[in-house]
């Protein structure tokens, strides 16, 4: 029970790790008093512009790691071991698979369709709307993101509950641990905006950690939904990865190819899919 807790808290804790970056910036009164005494010896005061978001080449850089986590986890840790569960032969062992991809993209579909949210870089909302701040309704859009992430770390945790699936302990918390890696980000994107535009660092911070909640909370749903319908856990694995590989189509890839710098995209890409088949490989 306590490496499950563990397991479950772990991307959580990325995403804190990210947003605990908000501290170690400076609020447009604090620059703007910095710049002042400075400037103080030549009698010239100014307003200094202070940068809201990430740089793009980080950001794009980012984005591309976060897809690559997602892809490898998606394919290594969910959809193969979802065949392998099957018990069907020739063309019926992808059923279950094929079945719960589809569920899984389509409800992401339903959720990203109603929620009112805002994508990084993005000005125009998205979702029914709703009048909410820039700055919630790119929290909303995280927490999107975040769901699918949850469910897939508590369903290969319910795998490794379950005899027939062949995922060890080890393979559920290399998973855990891709998925905080490429969480870090996400926090920060979260809570160094909400610095920049004069909120205090501790409710940067905590509205920054918020954001990932989400994680533990749809990971233990999956869990306690898959000891009541063991026989569904080939669904259950398929449609936790239609859920990220949604995440992936419609809101990471495009972010990170959009613009200049899509070659740094395509480096972070790389690398976070290596890193978690690595992960995924040597762990599990």
């Amino acid at each position: 029970m306590t490496t499950l807790l563990i397991g479950l808290l772990i991307p959580l804790l990325g995403t804190m790790l990210g947003a605990a970056f908000s501290f170690f910036m400076k609020s447009p009164i604090e620059r703007e008093k910095s710049d002042a005494r400075i400037n103080s010896s030549e009698r010239e005061v100014t307003r200094p512009k202070v940068k809201r978001d990430m740089p793009e080449r980080l950001q794009k850089a980012l984005l591309g790691f976060a897809s690559g986590v997602m892809v490898a986890a998606s394919v290594w840790s969910l959809l193969i071991p979802s065949i392998d569960m099957s018990h069907g032969e020739g063309a019926m062992q992808v059923v279950p698979t094929t079945v719960g991809f589809l569920l899984g993209m389509g409800f992401l579909l339903l959720i990203d369709e109603l929620t009112p949210h805002l994508h990084v870089g993005s000005n125009k909302p998205e979702g029914l709307k709703a009048r909410l701040s820039r700055t919630a309704m790119l929290a909303l859009a995280v927490t999107i993101h975040n769901l699918p992430e949850g469910m897939a770390v508590g369903v290969v945790f319910a795998g490794t509950q379950d005899g027939q699936a062949d995922i060890s302990l080890m393979g559920a918390l290399a998973m855990s641990i891709g998925i905080a890696i490429q969480n870090i980000p996400e926090g920060a994107i979260i809570s160094m905006p909400m610095r920049a535009a004069g909120n205090s660092r501790w409710r940067s911070f905590l509205i920054g950690s918020l954001s990932g909640v989400v994680e533990p909370v749809g990971g233990l749903l999956i869990i306690l939904l898959a000891s009541l319908f063991l026989p569904a856990m080939p669904y259950l694995l398929a449609f936790a990865a239609g859920a990220m590989l949604y995440v992936v189509v419609e809101e990471l890839i495009p972010e990170a190819s959009n613009g200049t710098h899509s070659n740094l995209s395509t480096i972070g890409f790389a690398l976070g899919f290596v890193l978690m088949m690595v992960l995924d490989v040597v762990m599990g």
